[in-house]
């Protein structure tokens, strides 16, 4: 995996999640282990427990592996593991930028931009889609074409609250139940695995930039969407929501003509290096 920060320094690292992913969806053992995961109940005790007192037990053994500043944070007594995660960041050390004519980035975040084609194909969380396939909604995809498709993938250890990239006016939330069960077909004992993640998106309507869909993408088994608002008024900056346990993804889709990617985000994204971006920072600009 290959990143890159604003600054252009590159970082090569093997992310600990998606190696992990990857042991799970891409061996024989890694799916046999995964199949009794796949049940419903396992998914909603394991929220239970991250919620709870007890697990505040796994807070600082977390800071101290993942090196986060928590200098960076408003100092809180939490109350679990999921409180700890879903934790507020200082304002000062998150400023937003407020320029009308600049697309921010929603979250703290590894972001890859696509320009969307007819039969672009791209991945979240190691599952492919389409653009209607993500949205389950042929006639709002159409909508895209020749628009760009931002993927802002969060790791285990980003802050992981988000926030409104623009002025707007939102439509009511649309909640699509994510997909995780073993397939296996007479003579497989493989048990290959087909998923796709929860997720909700609505439509922010702007000025600015037009019709924006903003899609938030949940962890696997555990993770959880939170948003704070159905229809609504909102401003650039505004708190959307956050994640629960999990490393997450916000996925912004942009009309045909309506932005221009900063020169290092465009330049990354062909070259398949993700570029770490901040809350409230500026990653396009209006055409």
């Amino acid at each position: 995996m290959k990143l890159k920060h604003r600054n252009g320094r590159l970082i090569e690292l093997q992310d600990s999640q998606e190696k992990s992913l990857s042991i799970l969806y891409g061996t024989v053992i890694g799916r046999m282990i995964l199949k009794p995961l796949t049940a419903p109940c396992i998914s909603k005790i394991a929220g239970k427990l991250l919620s709870t007192k007890a697990s505040c037990a796994l807070i600082k053994p977390f800071i101290k592996s993942n090196n986060i500043d928590m200098t960076q944070f408003v100092s809180e007594n939490y109350g679990s593991y999921n409180d700890f995660f879903s934790r507020r960041i200082r304002p000062e050390a998150r400023p937003v930028d407020m320029d009308e004519s600049h697309l921010i980035s929603p979250a703290d975040s590894k972001l890859t931009a696509i320009k969307i084609g007819d039969d672009t194909r791209f991945a979240i969380k190691n599952t492919w889609y389409t653009v209607a396939s993500l949205l389950k909604n042929d006639k709002l995809a159409e909508k895209y074409k020749g628009g760009h498709l931002l993927i802002f993938r969060l790791c285990v250890d980003d802050y992981h609250r988000y926030c409104y990239v623009a002025d707007g006016e939102k439509d009511e939330n649309v909640f699509i139940q994510g997909v995780l069960h073993t397939v296996n077909p007479i003579a497989n004992d493989f048990y290959p695995i087909y998923k796709e993640n929860s997720r909700e998106y609505t439509v922010l309507h702007t000025k600015s930039f037009g019709d924006i869909t903003v899609m938030e993408v949940g962890a696997l088994l555990v993770g959880k969407i939170v948003n704070h608002h159905g229809k609504a008024s909102v401003k650039r900056g505004q708190e959307k929501g956050y994640f629960q346990f999990g490393g997450s993804t916000v996925v912004l889709l942009v009309e045909k003509d309506k932005i221009i990617l900063d020169k290092d985000i465009e330049e990354n994204s062909l070259a398949n290096i993700e570029t770490i971006v901040k809350f409230g920072e500026k990653v396009a600009v209006k055409k």
